[in-house]
């Protein structure tokens, strides 16, 4: 099982990322995107992901992952109880949301990837 505090050490060694305290609440973001949240009791993650992806993840394991309310639906976003999930785990859910959410450039860079 992982915590915010990997999380988080995870997340601010990634470029241009930082992280916000809004309504009690961590998140992190890059420029004004959020791209992870953690509900106030820091049992759950809300993490960028894609739209169309998502019920699939959902269905497949519902222990672990589930819908966003009602409200940010239309959004890019699920979400995943930490309980749940291992270290290596919430690497690659943080490394795919802080993908989608910064330049090709700037994460082919850091993750020593190339462009084509």
């Amino acid at each position: 099982m992982t915590n915010l505090d990997a999380v988080r050490t995870l997340a601010l060694s990634l470029p241009r990322s930082y992280e916000a305290l809004v309504h009690d609440r961590v998140k992190f973001r890059v420029g004004r995107i959020v791209y992870l949240a953690f509900s106030r009791d820091e049992t759950v993650m809300g993490f960028a992901f894609p739209k169309e992806e998502r019920e699939a993840l959902v269905a497949s394991e519902p222990e672990k992952f589930m819908m966003p309310g009602q409200g940010h639906l239309r959004y890019q976003w699920v979400h995943a109880r930490l309980a749940a999930i291992d270290d290596e785990e919430m690497r690659e859910l943080v490394l795919d949301a802080w993908r989608m959410v910064v330049p090709k450039r700037v994460a082919a860079d850091h993750l020593g990837e190339s462009i084509a």
